[in-house]
């Protein structure tokens, strides 16, 4: 099958891109590079280094005609969202928009879409499921949510089927520790140089972390499923961010002490994520444990500092 990427070179969209060719499909890959770098980029995968708001995108999609796309590329930062709202909308609903058009007018037939729990805003319960209401407290949630409205449309009008998947708190290898989300990725980098991190708060927050490789079986099954709607992708598990310091510790070897400090405007208490509408729907559950992605994740750190 052939499959269109957005996003491809980055930290989630490169590990669908090795799964989907693992599994014997044709990919490209749109990607402008803010974000991705070329050493995640699949040596199988073909390349356009182009902006999703490019009007030159039709061309691609009806050059490639491809059957799927899956449409990773966006703008991530919550900060960024709040100084700069016009722009990050710009890239999430009008970008997207360009993509949807091409995808339309070239004969796509799925849409696989990553969306966010940032459009929960503080939950009302645990653990949050896809009837949860949504209350947005940042641009970017907005952005994430909008297209959710879109695609429902573009089925309607279109008859282009769609999966969204909304991912928990991702981790793995090739995560950048720069973004605000990384907070695994911070503690694995920070404690193998010897540092202390920063935990915000006082580390009892709860979040709900899933591997990255998770995250790319998901986006295969949704491809290979007849469903069409809205899916958490998640563990439903509660790690606390002082249980998950003291695991990467502990994995490492290392007595470090975290350093504590204020808490972050805007983040969430606790937050994780019923996933039992995805097992019912597309066949998928987590595989992997937190210990055993933890312990790949450091892996691979270890290997990329040496270079």
């Amino acid at each position: 099958m052939k499959i269109l990427i957005t996003g491809g070179a980055g930290f989630i969209g490169s590990h669908v891109v090795d799964l989907l060719i693992e599994n014997g499909h044709e990919v490209c890959i749109l990607d402008n590079m803010s974000h991705g770098k070329i050493e995640n980029i699949n040596s199988k995968a073909f390349l356009y280094r182009f902006d999703i708001r490019d009007e030159k995108v039709i061309e691609i999609f009806k050059e490639e005609k491809p059957e799927v796309l899956i449409h990773n590329a966006a703008q991530i930062s919550v900060p960024y969202s709040v100084e700069d709202p016009i722009n990050d909308a710009s890239v999430n609903i009008i970008g997207t928009l360009n993509i949807l058009e091409a995808a339309r007018k070239s004969g796509v037939k799925k849409i696989i879409y990553p969306a966010s729990a940032a459009i929960f805003g503080n939950p009302e319960y645990l653990p949050i499921d896809e009837k949860h209401p949504l209350e947005m407290l940042c641009g970017y949630g907005v952005t994430k949510h909008t297209v959710e409205h879109y695609l429902k449309i573009y089925k309607n009008l279109y008859n282009i089927d769609y999966v969204c998947l909304r991912y928990s708190n991702v981790y793995g290898p090739r995560q950048d520790s720069s973004g605000e989300g990384g907070v695994v990725a911070i503690f694995c980098e920070k404690m193998l140089e010897n540092e202390s991190p920063f935990i915000y708060g006082d580390g009892e927050q709860i979040r709900d972390f899933v591997y990255v490789k998770d995250i790319a079986r998901a986006n295969i099954m949704a491809i290979e499923s007849n469903s069409c709607g809205i899916y958490n992708i998640s563990t439903n598990q509660k790690v606390r961010v002082n249980e998950l310091f003291q695991l990467i510790g502990k994995a490492l070897n290392r007595n470090i002490k975290p350093i504590y400090t204020n808490t972050r405007e805007g983040d969430i208490r606790n937050s994780y994520m019923s996933y039992e509408k995805a097992k019912k729907h597309l066949g998928w559950k987590p595989e992997y444990n937190l210990i055993d992605g933890v312990i790949e994740t450091i892996n691979y750190y270890k290997k990329s500092m040496k270079k």
